[in-house]
């Protein structure tokens, strides 16, 4: 079997579903496979085919799966493409499999097993998504830039720029995914983009958490101020907010 491997980027990944494609067409779908790297671990009788991004051939496979499918599933596609598990890229090969075989009708098709697979993870990201936008914390750099640390599973930082590109239009900030050095940039009253961090703006950045202002000090003094001690329970708040996902929320420092 030929395995298709690329780094975790969209244009990458969908590059990588185009050569996998051009090869199936010779010697079959059951003969390829498709993984993100980093690959901590080769089968011994498979070959390894590393696929570098290509914007003209990602832009095809997008364009295809928009008009021969569906927007919608092309939407399905793109939250799983963001996910963490190691196998969502051949979840999207296996689901573009039978999208294009029956066009716009996949996304309903909750008997088929490829097409749940895909819908798993579509909806791990976006529930991921939506809890990092009810808990990011923004800290103040001298009135000038808030910045936000992220430490989640799935690369959700741009799906959480976009809901606070919507409420804090006017304001320069960025959100940091701490596990793989990227930010999620927004300019005042432009657009977010994606930056991916050297090892020395990482290493700066991660200070600014350091940094407090009046405004912090007073959202831990309102935290603790409208607890009610009898009525604590920490099983309850843990579920609803992980410790793990803890580390970077000022009123738990």
């Amino acid at each position: 079997m030929k395995i298709y491997t690329c780094q975790d980027r969209l244009t990458d990944i969908m590059t990588c579903i185009y050569d996998a494609w051009s090869e199936a067409l010779k010697v079959g779908h059951n003969q390829i496979g498709l993984k993100k790297e980093p690959i901590f671990q080769q089968t011994m009788f498979d070959e390894y085919i590393h696929v570098d991004g290509d914007p003209s051939k990602a832009e095809k496979v997008i364009r295809s799966i928009r008009r021969s499918i569906s927007e919608t599933a092309y939407m399905n596609i793109y939250y799983t493409s963001l996910s963490a598990d190691e196998n969502a890229l051949q979840a999207i090969y296996d689901f573009l499999r039978v999208g294009f075989a029956i066009g716009s009708t996949v996304v309903g098709q909750y008997t088929n097993p490829h097409v749940m697979n895909l819908l798993e993870l579509r909806r791990q990201v976006s529930n991921e998504a939506h809890h990092f936008r009810e808990f990011a914390r923004f800290q103040s750099l001298e009135n000038q830039v808030y910045v936000s640390h992220l430490e989640p599973t799935n690369d959700v930082i741009m799906l959480v720029g976009n809901h606070f590109a919507n409420r804090m239009p006017s304001e320069h900030w960025m959100i940091i995914d701490d596990n793989r050095k990227t930010a999620c940039v927004h300019v005042k009253d432009g657009e977010n983009y994606l930056r991916y961090l050297t090892d020395d703006e990482f290493s700066v950045l991660q200070k600014t958490e350091s940094y407090e202002d009046e405004y912090t000090d007073m959202w831990k003094t309102f935290f603790h101020s409208i607890s009610i001690e009898q009525r604590k329970n920490y099983v309850c708040q843990r579920n609803l907010f992980p410790i793990w996902k803890r580390k970077h929320a000022v009123e738990f420092r």
